[in-house]
């Protein structure tokens, strides 16, 4: 990373928000895999309604922090508190039963199914009749498929993609795949959106067209973002928090101004001392 990506962007300033009590407090957090320390001793919190950034260089622990938050990794130490309640193991089932979706750096989407159907697919926990029930399609498995069908529409609608809702997403450009994937994790209604790098290899455009609908999903919905993202305009534009992730250590925590003046930081991302 360059310094001068510190202090520029062509993003719009973020609209004044303000954020709640915690919602999520993860402390003292450690994770290894064998002798490799992935995460050491790291705490921070997220407050409600705000857009929560990570940052840092390659290989500093940010995927690895989300996957610990959403049960994909269980830390050796710390515990997670969701709304006040302490989950020393957080599993993936109940992350998402807890209100907690995420996407991923690399795509997961079913690529041969339509963008309907994937983000159908995100309402699978909302989803209450049986196998036998939804397999004859009869009475209230049918009036709950057509329920589930309407909140899946107005994702779709939300993120103006109505043109291609019936269009496999194999068949989608990268920047649509992405957003198809946050359409899914939408789709659940989360209290808490994990976004890992969610404007990854897109260009100028698809990165504003993203940032929109990030902004939008916070002020509209009330979602809580925490967000990965290794484009610095982006990110000192649009959080309202930043935390500083360097070889699974935290070095930084504080308001955007205050990261990017951060000598710490600064070191971490030029490698030389000032």
């Amino acid at each position: 990373m360059q310094m001068n990506e510190l202090n520029t962007s062509n993003q719009p300033p973020a609209p004044a928000r303000t954020p709640g009590p915690v919602i999520l407090d993860l402390k003292n957090i450690s994770l290894s895999f064998g002798g490799v320390k992935a995460l050491t001793d790291i705490s921070f919190d997220v407050r409600q309604h705000e857009i929560r950034a990570i940052i840092g260089p390659n290989g500093a622990g940010k995927s690895s922090m989300l996957n610990v938050i959403n049960g994909v990794y269980r830390p050796q130490k710390g515990e997670i508190v969701l709304r006040g309640e302490h989950r020393r193991n957080m599993d993936c089932y109940g992350a998402a039963k807890a209100g907690i979706a995420r996407t991923f750096q690399n795509i997961a989407l079913f690529k041969g199914m339509t963008v309907l159907d994937n983000i159908m697919t995100g309402r699978n926990l909302k989803m209450r009749s049986n196998f036998l029930m939804q397999a004859l399609y009869w009475g209230p498995a049918r009036r709950e498929e057509i329920a589930h069908r309407e909140k899946a529409e107005q994702v779709i609608d939300f993120l103006e993609i109505q043109a291609i809702r019936k269009t496999p997403v194999g068949r989608l450009p990268y920047g649509l795949q992405k957003r198809v994937e946050l359409g899914r994790a939408l789709a659940a209604e989360p209290d808490i959106l994990l976004l890992d790098e969610p404007m990854a290899g897109m260009n100028v455009e698809e990165k504003q067209d993203m940032c929109r609908f990030i902004l939008d999903v916070n002020d509209q919905f009330g979602t809580t973002i925490v967000l990965i993202e290794h484009d610095m305009g982006v990110v000192m534009d649009i959080s309202d928090r930043v935390v500083v992730l360097d070889y699974g250590k935290k070095i930084g925590d504080g308001t955007p101004d205050e990261v990017r003046a951060d000598q710490a930081v600064i070191n971490a991302y030029l490698g030389v001392a000032h």
